[in-house]
């Protein structure tokens, strides 16, 4: 069925690239122990690709060889696959030479653990330090101190949120020796290259910082690689509307609850001149669609700060960080209290000092946004930033009652820079952005869009 789609000889692809390739009966057990045995003992420094060759539905002669074989095997062709496979009639039939091989694989794994055991232990009395930093990596520990490394940031300095990773990612890096972090050919951009870690490659395999290429999805399934295997705390990075072409792998994390991190730049109409193409409206909304994915949006430096201790401390699924392009100000809260906020998700960043009025609900960039707005709707206006709704919903019913009271949903407006249907959960007006971008200055594609304090503060009052 393949001549349909596809003329290319694989093997020889891989051939031409270095690789040694094996060819084998994909049905002949022996055959492909024999491949795998040669292909780990192998010393010519190739990689090896073993092609097993397989009939689909092979047994039941009435599909075999066809699309039919994907679905419709079942209970009809038993028999006649039984006497096909020279298979006796018994049910749930497991034969003699079965039995004795998974006996020897089963006294052969116990007998390679115990003689790694051995290894280990020597090795572990003689490099204590060592091997408490590895223990504490295959643990997922995360040091208790990783709040107080981070530094804080100047109310009022203007920090686009990928800068501020860069500057929060350094003393994780130090204090983790297990951290690995890598881009899809945009370190540049994404800011998160750790400094005198190394890059690794064929020749330094110590190295912390990965070169994906332009190979997002790729990327996304080194990472849950790393993941699955347990030892490593791993992120990649790449544009944010470029997480599209990773979504499958984005989906195997959460499905699997791999604790990978996510750093996703250029997140919004911000993005300015690049436009509608790179202007992800639409992508943190269908992001926020995968269960067990966590999507933080920070508002600002110490929003960021938060967001990285969060997802390297979550250990039960993947943490999406959506960053800005552009300059954000550090708001004027103390640090502390932002940052335990942001790791509830939500709080309120403006508390109101007479009765209440008016709630601003936002996220990433338009929580500054909000807070200008609430200048002009008056002392009955709070504030609320929500970085991470999953893990707001995941706090107690008191604590999201007492940041959002229920009773207060028809005076709440939220406003974020993308599409909007989500938000109406939490607030009856909403100001996003439902269509695409525009190529222009970023200042100027959030005037066009209507994204503006003053406009946030005119629907409000409506």
């Amino acid at each position: 069925m393949a001549e349909h789609t596809q003329s290319e000889d694989v093997a020889m692809r891989f051939e031409s690239q270095g690789w040694e390739v094996l060819t084998v009966d994909g049905h002949d057990m022996d055959a492909i122990t024999k491949a795998y045995t040669y292909a780990s003992g192998s010393e010519n420094g190739k990689p090896t690709l073993i092609v097993c060759k397989t009939i689909i539905g092979k047994g039941i002669d009435e599909i075999a060889g066809t699309c039919a074989a994907h679905g419709e095997a079942g209970v009809k062709y038993q028999d006649s696959a039984r006497e096909s496979l020279g298979l006796p009639a018994d049910k749930w039939y497991v034969s003699p030479e079965t039995y004795a091989y998974f006996a020897d694989h089963k006294a052969s794994l116990v007998a390679k653990y115990d003689e790694w055991q051995s290894t280990y232990s020597a090795w572990s009395s003689a490099n204590a330090d060592l091997a408490g930093e590895l223990e504490k990596a295959i643990a997922g520990t995360v040091p208790d101190n990783l709040d107080e490394l981070i530094p804080t940031f100047t109310a009022g300095d203007m920090i686009a949120t990928r800068n501020a990773g860069a500057t929060v990612l350094q003393p994780i890096a130090q204090a983790m020796p297990f951290y690995v972090s890598g881009s899809a050919d945009l370190h540049g951009s994404n800011k998160n290259y750790m400094k005198e870690v190394g890059d690794f490659s064929k020749n330094n395999f110590a190295g912390r910082n990965f070169y994906y290429g332009i190979r997002e999805h790729a990327m996304g399934a080194i990472l849950n690689g790393m993941g699955f295997y347990g030892m490593l705390r791993c992120s990649g990075s790449t544009f944010l509307v470029f997480s599209d072409y990773m979504r499958a792998s984005v989906r195997v994390a959460a499905l699997s609850h791999i604790p990978v991190n996510y750093i996703w730049t250029h997140d919004s109409i911000g993005v300015g001149e690049d436009g509608p193409t790179h202007q992800p409206v639409e992508t943190v909304a269908s992001l926020r669609a995968i269960p067990n994915l966590d999507v933080m949006r920070p508002g600002d430096a110490e929003e960021t700060a938060a967001a990285y201790i969060s997802a390297i401390e979550r250990l039960d699924g993947p943490t999406a960080l959506i960053l800005s392009r552009q300059d954000l100000p550090v708001l004027d809260l103390d640090p502390a209290v932002k940052r335990a906020g942001t790791m509830k998700g939500g709080y309120v960043l403006v508390k109101e000092t007479a009765d209440l009025t008016h709630v601003l609900l936002a996220a990433g960039s338009e929580v500054s946004m909000a807070v200008e707005a609430a200048k002009t709707l008056g002392a009955g206006c709070r504030v609320v930033s929500m970085p991470c709704v999953e893990a707001f919903e995941r706090q107690s019913a008191e604590y999201r009652e007492e940041v959002l009271p229920k009773a207060a949903k028809p005076m709440t407006t939220a406003c974020e820079a993308g599409v909007t249907a989500a938000w109406y959960k939490y607030a009856d007006k909403v100001l996003g952005v439902d269509y695409f971008g525009l190529s222009a200055p970023g200042n100027e594609v959030f005037e066009a869009k209507g994204i503006t304090a003053a406009n946030l503060a005119k629907v409000a009052s409506e």
